[in-house]
């Protein structure tokens, strides 16, 4: 059984994290990042990547995508909180994608593109 991350190791890796992007989930032993891209097509690339990481280290994130935004939170259910899993799959998912935007004020709602180019009448 995966172990959680102890209170040594949590000091220790998860500053790096956040100075990447990484921040933590309210009422929850997790890890939140969301990434912007330039086009629906970007993220769905991205979370392709992610998926077959994830899926080789069979340790799989939570995750959303709307058009262009993708919002993954870490967390290992087995040890009900965070592992080292999930610190070695946010490094990983992190060089996916150096590019991106990341929205790091996770208090804001997602936004992506659609709601901007529907606000300014632009095609999607």
């Amino acid at each position: 059984m995966t172990e959680r991350l102890s209170e040594a190791d949590r000091e220790t890796l998860l500053p790096a994290l956040g100075e990447t992007g990484w921040g933590g989930v309210p009422d929850r032993d997790g890890i939140r990042k969301i990434w912007k891209f330039k086009s629906f097509t970007e993220a769905w690339g991205f979370m392709s990547r992610a998926a077959l990481i994830a899926e080789k280290m069979d340790h799989h994130p939570e995750w959303t995508n709307v058009y262009n935004t993708v919002d993954v939170t870490l967390t290992t259910h087995s040890a009900d909180g965070l592992s080292q899993l999930d610190i070695d799959l946010a490094k990983k998912l992190d060089r996916l994608a150096p590019d991106a935007e990341i929205q790091r004020d996770h208090s804001e709602p997602v936004t992506c593109l659609c709601k901007v180019h529907h606000a300014t009448g632009a095609p999607e």
